[in-house]
C-alpha cells in the first residue's frame, strides 16, 4: 500500500511540475516566481495527493483540512496541484496572471477553486493558521491546518511571535512545512540574514520538529504520517530552489525570470527523460 501511494505521489509531482512550466511559459512574466514554486513541488504534492482530507465535490465541507500558502508568491505550485485534484481546469491554468483571471500572482480566496485563503504578505500565513487552528478547537472540529513557509520568510518577526503562540495554545492540529531552499528574493539567506539551525529554533519554541529531504517522497510520506499529537508540528524541508531543471536549480535568477521558448522546451525534455 505504501509503495503504491508513493508511486501515485510521484506521478502527481510530475504533473504538477509540468503544469508549472506551462503556466509560466503562457504567462511570459518575470513575476511568476518559478524558482520558489519548483522547490515546493514534492511538498505540496504529498499534501494534496496523500495527506490532506479534502472533498473536491464539497469545497465548503466543514471538516476539510485547511491549507495556507504563506509564501504566496509560489502559487504556481498551488494552482498546479489544485488542477490535478480537479478544482481548476487545465484551460484555466493558461489564464495565470492574465486580465480577469482567478489565478493571480498570489492566491486570492476562491473556495470554488479550492483556495481557502488569500496569502502573500510574508510572515502572515502562520498567524492566519493559528487563528484557524484555534477556531477548530473552539468549534470542536477535527480538521488539521497545514502551512507552507519560506526559510527567508522566517526573517520576519511575526513568524516567531506566532511560533510562541502556537506552542502556548497547544495547537496540535497545526502543521507547518518550511521550504528551506537557502535563498530569498535578493540573495542567499547566509548573505542577507543567517537563520542557522531552523530545527533547533522551532524545537526551542515548543514545537515537535523534524528535518527531511524536501524532494524525497518517501521521507515526506513517513514524516507526514507520523505527526506529533501533543504539540504543533514543524517540518524543516531541505529543498533546492528551481528543482527539476538544469538551468534553474540553485540559480536565484529564477526567483524572477521569464521562461523563454528554448528553456521551456529544454525543461520539458528533461522532465520526460527523468520520468
Amino acid at each position: 500500500m505504501k509503495d503504491k501511494k508513493i508511486e501515485e505521489i510521484k506521478n502527481f509531482t510530475y504533473q504538477v511540475r509540468k503544469n508549472i512550466l506551462e503556466m509560466a511559459y503562457e504567462a511570459g512574466s518575470s513575476s511568476a516566481h518559478i524558482g520558489g514554486a519548483l522547490s515546493i513541488v514534492e511538498i505540496i504534492s504529498s499534501l494534496f495527493s496523500y495527506k490532506m482530507r479534502i472533498d473536491k465535490n464539497n469545497p465548503n465541507w466543514e471538516d476539510r483540512d485547511r491549507f495556507i500558502l504563506s509564501k504566496g508568491h509560489a502559487c504556481l505550485a498551488y494552482y498546479a496541484a489544485l488542477c490535478e485534484i480537479g478544482y481548476i481546469l487545465k484551460d484555466e491554468l493558461k489564464t495565470f496572471e492574465k486580465n480577469e483571471t482567478n489565478l493571480l500572482g498570489h492566491p486570492v480566496i476562491n473556495r470554488k477553486l479550492g483556495i481557502d485563503f488569500s496569502n502573500g504578505s510574508l510572515g502572515m500565513g502562520l498567524s492566519l493558521g493559528i487563528g484557524v487552528a484555534i477556531a477548530a478547537k473552539k468549534r470542536k472540529k477535527n480538521f488539521n491546518v497545514y502551512v507552507i513557509l519560506g526559510d527567508g520568510e522566517c526573517n520576519e518577526g511575526s513568524v516567531w511571535e506566532a511560533a510562541m503562540a502556537a506552542a502556548h495554545f497547544e495547537l496540535d492540529n497545526l502543521n507547518i512545512i518550511i521550504d528551506k531552499n537557502n535563498f530569498q528574493q535578493t540573495g542567499s539567506n547566509n548573505e542577507i540574514m543567517k537563520t542557522e539551525s531552523l530545527k533547533n529554533k522551532w524545537n526551542s519554541f515548543g514545537w515537535h520538529t523534524t528535518e527531511v529531504d524536501g524532494h524525497n517522497i518517501e521521507n515526506l510520506y513517513d514524516c507526514l504520517g507520523d505527526l506529533n499529537n501533543n504539540k504543533p508540528n514543524a517540518i524543516v524541508a531541505n529543498t533546492i530552489k528551481g528543482k527539476g531543471f538544469s538551468f534553474s536549480e540553485n540559480n536565484n535568477e529564477w526567483h524572477h525570470s521569464v521562461l523563454s521558448k528554448s528553456n521551456y522546451d529544454k525543461a520539458l525534455k528533461e522532465l520526460e527523460e527523468r520520468k
